[in-house]
């Protein structure tokens, strides 16, 4: 599927939280496209996006999919998302290289605790989105309410384009959902259900419904006005006029450009009602890759230098790899494509590889391009693509996500994605002793495709600890090993990854000093060590572990060091900063070299490595905090049971911090330390009778407990 007009492209994605129905909406979007001739549905395994054996499982998205597809005179790039938080990483890098995004939410649900991170996460990367609230059909849908929630709990500036005809199931509603309402164009639109929604049918609106179209037109108006700051409608509204569709779309699509506003609309998957105008939607309204500001990155040759790339054929190749599939027949790269064009069998330049410590430039082979439908297995073969194309390339070696592809003599370096710190680990070792070394490889190829997923050999037990989001993250994990690797593995019980950092702020002078006969190690270092506050670990924020989690400052004149002590000074002080007092990383720690000392003849990159270290171990000593993940956490249940779940929070160490109504449910929202919460699952649906719901995403690294601290100290953890 060659893109020759970039006006006519749209790279968006489906986000939301989990259960919110963005998988269903996704296949009725390719079945109506005519991308696939058969609608799945997640319960069966049998839907497009959820090609994996254990998303078919189960029945969650996993892995974020991309499939182009052509609707009305539109090519559009689409990929859908998980909703779970510890899948949160297909989000990030998802919306990293979108333009637009649709936001997708349950209408009985409202804006649920994962909608709130993914909406902060379009935020953070300031991408245009439209809102689909979805399962009208359900029992106590309301659609007024969900848009209330996102004017009161996202802030966002909600649009109604689209009102449903009705809410809730033939069986629990005299007014079932049936169709929905154009609020432009003044229609209804009912499903045809002998076609599965492919076909339907318009009618003027019903009689019942013209006081509610009315209310929302004169709303919509209210919020279109609102902005309309060069009067394109706003007079002409005022007077009474009539005021031409093309011009309500176009000033629909500019503020939505701007992030003012968001188009709502509404509907079905089950019913498949509402599918085609949100196609329509997306087409009219989310932008096209020229409408998005030219990409910016600095020049690797002159690092102060900001550099930008526009998303035009003529410009220098730049691209950056947002995911990678690991494959033992060759890794698949995807890459946005922001400038330029990029050639099968091509040499490109990866000007800061972070696979290397520190990162340097290498030469990468891209020797296939490929359109990727859903599946990396189903691909379509290219012999060159261009600016604006999302693309899978085999070849390359070294790169990893977040990295730069660029032409070799236009080099720029692409701003990186963040991405939240993993909070769990569980032990990990191979049934035989002689798959250590084909468990190790493996591991590597999980941690290159998922930079949430983390391993390392532990240095007081050489236990192999893998890290990542949750449990259910590891648990993919484990069984990834086991049926695309062919190994059998055991794991331990989930535990927490605790950090560690400073009470107070502290100056220290850390050593080397050892006489040896004639020869010896000589080095001295002062360095003041100060607390920073910490990175929000959330996915919407900063990565905890990423940069900024420790800062290393180099004040010591040049004259008084050469460059290679100094780096083996930072180096040592870095390195020392990977484990703690209690042996567990530091985080929020500024770390500051104000002078140094040295000898001609014993001063050497060994002793000043050294006197780094021991300049850690003596800040650290008695001056350390332990700090664990806190994470926020929402249950959703029958108010009947509101006091058991609130007791059992209190004694997990909540701090619950609101309890809301929602219809006839009750919401409770808490902080709550992760540790107390591995065994959360089974003791919600025991108190409940099965009937609560609940989430929970990473919120803060908070100081533990006196007992927590006393049994790690103690060696009882």
């Amino acid at each position: 599927m060659a893109i020759t007009d970039l006006h006519k492209v749209r790279n968006i994605g489906i986000i939301a939280h989990i259960d919110a129905g963005k998988t269903t909406t996704t296949d009725h979007v390719l079945y109506y496209a005519g991308a696939k001739h058969k609608l799945g549905t997640v319960d069966a395994g049998t839907t497009e996006t959820d090609y994996d054996p254990e998303e078919q499982e189960r029945g969650i998205t996993i892995y974020s999919a991309c499939i182009p597809f052509k609707w009305r005179d539109c090519t559009v790039n689409l990929i859908d998302t998980p909703g779970h938080v510890d899948f949160t990483a297909e989000v990030e890098r998802s919306l990293r290289v979108l333009d637009g995004a649709v936001v997708v939410f349950d209408a009985q649900k409202g804006v649920e605790a994962q909608s709130e991170t993914v909406w902060r996460q379009a935020d953070k990367y300031q991408v245009p989105r439209m809102v689909f609230i979805n399962k009208m059909d359900v029992v106590g849908a309301n659609f007024d309410n969900a848009i209330n929630e996102i004017k009161d709990r996202l802030e966002g500036t909600p649009a109604p384009l689209v009102i449903p005809v009705g809410s809730g199931s033939v069986k629990d509603s005299n007014t079932p959902f049936r169709g929905v309402v154009d609020l432009l164009e003044q229609k209804a639109y009912f499903p045809d259900p002998q076609t599965e929604g492919k076909s339907f049918h318009t009618t003027p609106i019903p009689d019942e419904m013209q006081a509610d179209v009315q209310r929302w037109r004169e709303y919509l108006f209210e919020v279109l006005t609102k902005f309309d700051d060069k009067d394109k409608i706003t007079s002409a509204y005022l007077e009474g006029q009539e005021i031409p569709l093309a011009t309500l779309r176009q000033v629909i699509r500019e503020q939505t450009l701007a992030r003012q506003i968001q188009p709502v609309l509404c509907g079905s998957g089950r019913e498949h009602a509402g599918i085609q105008p949100l196609m329509d939607a997306v087409c009219y309204y989310l932008p096209n890759p020229l409408e998005r500001p030219p990409v910016r990155g600095q020049n690797p040759k002159k690092k102060d230098k900001e550099e930008s790339r526009k998303p035009d054929a003529k410009e220098p190749f730049a691209g950056l790899v947002f995911k990678i599939a690991a494959d033992t027949h060759g890794d698949l790269y995807y890459v946005r494509i922001y400038s330029g064009t990029l050639k099968a069998n091509s040499r490109v330049l990866n000007p800061h590889c972070r696979l290397f410590n520190p990162p340097k430039e290498v030469k990468e082979f891209a020797s296939k391009i490929y359109h990727i439908h859903a599946d990396p297995k189903n691909r379509e073969d290219m012999p060159i693509a261009h600016a604006g194309d999302i693309v899978g390339v085999i070849g390359p070696k070294d790169s990893i996500t977040g990295d730069t592809l660029c032409d070799p003599q236009h080099p720029i370096v692409l701003e990186q994605i963040t991405f939240a710190e993993a909070v769990v680990s569980m032990s990990i070792e191979p049934d035989s002793s002689g798959d250590k070394d084909k468990l190790t490889d493996a591991l590597d190829r999980l941690k290159r495709e998922d930079p949430t997923f983390m391993w390392r050999l532990d240095a007081d037990t050489g236990q192999m600890l893998m890290s990542g989001m949750g449990v259910l993250h590891l648990e993919v994990k484990k069984h990834r090993l086991e049926r695309d690797f062919r190994l059998k593995v055991r794991v331990s019980k989930p535990r927490v990854s605790y950090r560690e950092t400073l009470k107070k702020a502290v100056k220290i002078t850390g050593e080397c000093v050892k006489q040896m006969g004639a020869t010896g190690l000589f080095a001295k270092l002062t360095v003041d060590f100060e607390p920073m506050p910490i990175a929000h670990p959330s996915p919407g924020g900063k990565g905890v572990g990423g940069e900024g989690a420790v800062v290393v400052v180099n004040q010591i004149p040049p004259e008084t060091l050469p460059p290679l002590l100094m780096e083996a000074a930072e180096s040592g002080i870095r390195g020392a900063l990977q484990s703690g007092e209690l042996g567990y990383p530091v985080i929020g720690v500024k770390a500051t070299l104000r002078g140094a000392q040295m000898q001609e003849e014993t001063s050497n990159e060994v002793a000043f490595q050294a006197a780094g270290f021991d300049a850690v171990n003596k800040a650290l000593r008695g001056n350390m905090i332990l700090l664990e993940p806190v994470m926020r956490t929402e249950v959703m249940i029958p108010e009947d049971y509101l006091g058991p779940v609130t007791a059992d929070m209190n004694a997990r160490r909540a701090e619950i911090r609101e309890v809301l109504t929602r219809g006839k449910l009750r919401v409770v929202e808490a902080i709550v330390p992760l540790a107390k919460m591995f065994d959360y699952s089974d003791k919600v649906r025991s108190l409940t009778q099965g009937r609560a719901s609940w989430t929970m995403e990473p919120s803060a690294y908070a100081p533990v407990d006196a007992e927590t601290l006393k049994q790690i100290q103690g060696g009882e953890w």
